[in-house]
Formats: structure tokens, sequence, C-alpha cells
């Protein structure tokens, strides 16, 4: 503790109150967080930008953080300080981490130690910010809500974001058939270089059509949906027999015909990893670390901001016209 004497101030976002991207402030003069038992203090090096963030920052979200908060939950970088009773890290590990206790938009941030895993030198840390969520996130879709099989085929709806492309990854290297979408040509190609066998742009108005000609008549086993507002009425014509949907990305209300899970005994699941429980986590876990010892898990970062620049990612990761990897804020 004796560095929270030498530095016990650091930047950092803060949100007093829910709205739109320009609530977030960034301040200069917020106390470094000591870590407690169980907890570690990380000097943060990236941090993802996550869309659920920003449906938190908004207030629309169903989980609802006490004001002021600092954002932020997928942080690597390097111990700085431990708790009592941690005895898996040490002051100097590169680590990333799956969720932050005092918030990730920051110069340091304090985890509890069972949240936080080790970063390989093969990563760097604008690769180890792009692994928490979107990775989880992606492996609970796949095998713990979708109960994906090799030989499965699966469609990405959304595909070069940071779940998108986790997805891809993930699914090929357990042996799926990997189709995605993307809005963008460079988009597109991002995702072949990461696992999809065939990929299709969402803008072009008979793209469905074209993924029916791709599945056949038999059509496609499980999709991984980010904007289920906008899709989730045509996932239905595209599923097989006994076809699931994975909600992952919502923004708003859609009009569905329940007939259409009739016909085809088919089924729509929401996911969440915010409700995972501890041995889940722990599976995810060791899958994603396994996935970064075994070479096909690399994480790809695409827009980078500094942490000035935070309301402006905010607005991008919603607003843009195609995302192209993980976004970022370097620090």
């Amino acid at each position: 503790v004796a560095m929270a004497a030498t530095r016990s101030v650091m930047r950092a976002v803060r949100v007093f109150e829910f709205g739109g991207p320009e609530v977030l402030k960034l301040q200069s003069d917020v106390l470094v967080p000591v870590p407690k038992e169980n907890q570690v203090l990380i000097k943060v090096h990236a941090c993802g930008v996550n869309p659920v963030e920003t449906y938190i920052r908004a207030g629309t979200y169903a989980r609802k953080p006490a004001l002021p908060y600092t954002p932020g939950s997928d942080v690597a970088g390097v111990i700085e300080d431990v708790g009592e009773h941690v005895t898996a890290f040490k002051k100097g590990d590169r680590v990333f981490t799956l969720e932050t206790v005092s918030g990730g938009y920051a110069e340091y941030a304090v985890a509890a130690a069972n949240r936080v895993f080790p970063l390989p030198d093969k990563l760097d840390f604008r690769q180890g910010a792009a692994i928490g969520v979107p990775y989880f996130t992606a492996y609970r879709a796949l095998f713990q809500k979708g109960c994906a099989k090799a030989g499965e085929s699966v469609l990405v709806h959304g595909a070069s974001g940071g779940v998108g492309l986790a997805a891809c990854q993930i699914a090929r290297a357990c042996g799926l058939k990997v189709l995605g979408t993307a809005g963008t040509e460079e988009g597109m190609n991002v995702i072949l270089r990461n696992g999809a066998h065939q990929a299709f742009n969402h803008r072009d108005p008979n793209y469905t059509e074209r993924i029916k000609e791709c599945t056949g008549p038999e059509g496609v086993d499980i999709i991984i949906e980010m904007l289920s507002n906008i899709n989730l009425d045509a996932d239905l014509q595209l599923l097989s027999c006994a076809g699931r949907v994975m909600v992952v990305g919502c923004r708003g209300r859609i009009e569905i015909n329940p007939r259409d899970t009739m016909s085809k005994e088919s089924s729509i699941t929401g996911v969440s990893l915010f409700l995972a429980t501890e041995e889940e986590r722990h599976e995810c876990a060791t899958a994603v670390l396994d996935g970064i010892e075994a070479g096909w898990l690399k994480p790809v970062v695409g827009l980078e901001y500094p942490l000035e620049k935070v309301a402006k990612a905010h607005e991008d990761i919603i607003y843009s016209s195609g995302a192209r990897g993980k976004m970022v804020l370097l620090l």
C-alpha cells in the first residue's frame, strides 16, 4: 500500500447521471482504489468498450449501477498491488479481466482475483482488453446455452464486432460450419480471416436468400444474434428443425410470429454473461485460456481511442457503419 501514498490520484471516467455519451466525464483527481482481500489492483494499459456499457450508461439496461460510477470491465494491464489472501498473482504480472470492481475506464482498476487471468506474452494489452466479455459471451452462447456440436452449422449475425469474431473463431476451432454477416466489404473480409467459411453482407436486400442457397433446405442449426430487434423474424425462417437463436444483443422491440417456432420446434434463448454461475465462468475461462495457448484465439482489435475520446467511442460503437473488431480505450 506504499504505492497509494506515492500515487494517490488517477485519471478515470465518471458517470454522475444516466444519459447520452456526454455524461462520461474524464476526471484527473479520482482516488486510486485500494485492493481488499481477494482483490488485485491493476495498472490499466487498455480497456475494451462493449455495447452493453452504452446501455448501462443510458440507464436503459436491467442492471443500474449506483451513481457515480466508472464504466468498463475488460481491462488488460499489469498487477500493481494485491490484497490479502491473493496467491495467484504478484506485482508485475500481465493480466486481463472479465470484470472489475472499481471500473475499467481508468488508469488503475481493482478486480476480484477470481475474475483476473494471466495474459500470455504472445498477446499485447490491446488484444488482452478484447478477450473478457466477447469471448466468454461467445462461448456461453455457443455451448452453454446453444449446445453447439461439431458438424452443426452456425450463422453469426453481426460477425465483425468483438463477440461476433470471438464466436467465429471458437465455432471454427470446435468443428462447426461457420457463416457470418457484416455490413461492409472490409467487415466481410475480417470475418473470413477469422474462421467463417462464408460471409454475407446484411445490407444486401437479398442476403437471406443467399444464406438459404448456402444452407440448402436443412437451414442453419444455430444463430448467434447481435441485433435481434432487426433480425429475429428473418432468423426464424433460416433455422433448421430444432434450430435455435441465441439472443446476444438487442436494441428494441420486434414483432414475430410464434407459429414460426412451431413448424420447426425451434427455440429463442436469451444469453447473459452476468447470469453465469461460478462453474460456468470457470468453464468459459478454461476454454478461452486453452484457445490462447493453442493459437486459434486471436482477438482482433478495431478502433482505438485515448481516454479523452471516450464519448466518441460510445457514439461510434452504436452508430458507426460497421464493426471491424473490438473497440478499445488506450491508457
